[in-house]
């Protein structure tokens, strides 16, 4: 069933689309849900127990700050990518859709990586300690093959993954970004992309490169709570390289020893 414009303004008693804040559909089985993209004042927005399949919709719906979908037919957590453009989602009901699969523990951390806003999932507050966790073994969300995003990230092109590559980024591009960190440009010669033959070991290294210049980009514009989430993960992160560096000197330690007694 879709869902129209003159179901929506009869739910909400609304006269206009634009006036509509809070929706409540649950159990109208629901499969078309395309109107939302005419919503992008929708604030709370309840849409359990339907058979939606696609998020698409919802990706202008700006000021959307709560969202219930339990029990829809929601087939990836690939869907997920259309929500993160939505800044002001702090709940999100996912629970008992095909993409939850079978394990909870990874599922929740999988959608809170996509979606490091959240303050509630699945009926769940979200504690600082599990994000930190989610931003370190939560799984990467892709954007659903065929979308529009998907589409626009290719530019057109038929090699999505060339394309998309961060190597591919122009030395004019990179230098920008670098200067307006503070950081010195790199010089000619480090841009594979203008140095042939390229070696697997020179791209790996410039990949490296650009993913540190967009992780301090973006810190710039993360508040003083989401600071904090990312500052967790990180001395999470650094704890085990400081394991794995305690575990090889033991290892080289004993073996020296070893060494030395034969």
């Amino acid at each position: 069933m879709k869902l129209t414009r003159k179901l929506v303004l009869a739910k909400a008693k609304a006269s206009d689309l634009e006036s509509v804040k809070k929706l409540n559909c649950w159990g109208c089985n629901l499969t078309d849900i395309t109107i939302f993209s005419q919503m992008a004042n929708i604030e709370v927005l309840t849409l359990s127990v339907n058979s939606i399949s696609s998020l698409s919709p919802l990706a202008g719906c700006l000021s959307l700050c709560e969202l219930y979908l339990r029990r829809n037919m929601i087939p990836s957590l690939s869907e997920l990518s259309h929500l993160r453009p939505l800044t002001r989602l702090r709940v999100l009901w996912l629970a008992e859709n095909p993409c939850c699969g079978t394990d909870p523990s990874q599922y929740r951390l999988t959608v809170l990586r996509c979606l490091p806003r959240l303050q509630k999932l699945d009926n769940q507050v979200v504690t600082e300690d599990e994000m930190a966790l989610a931003l370190v073994e939560g799984e990467e969300v892709s954007t659903p093959p065929g979308s529009l995003q998907s589409q626009l990230s290719t530019n057109g092109h038929p090699d999505a993954e060339t394309e998309n590559d961060p190597l591919n980024y122009s030395m004019e591009e990179t230098n920008k970004i670098r200067e307006e960190l503070g950081m010195k440009p790199l010089s000619r010669d480090k841009f594979p992309s203008l140095v042939s033959p390229s070696t697997r070991e020179t791209k790996l290294s410039m990949k490296k490169t650009h993913t540190l210049d967009a992780v301090l980009l973006l810190l710039r514009d993360l508040s003083e709570e989401e600071l904090h989430v990312v500052h967790t993960a990180t001395t999470n992160r650094l704890q085990t390289y400081t394991l794995d560096s305690e575990t090889l000197n033991n290892s080289l330690q004993k073996q020296k020893t070893a060494d030395i007694q034969h």
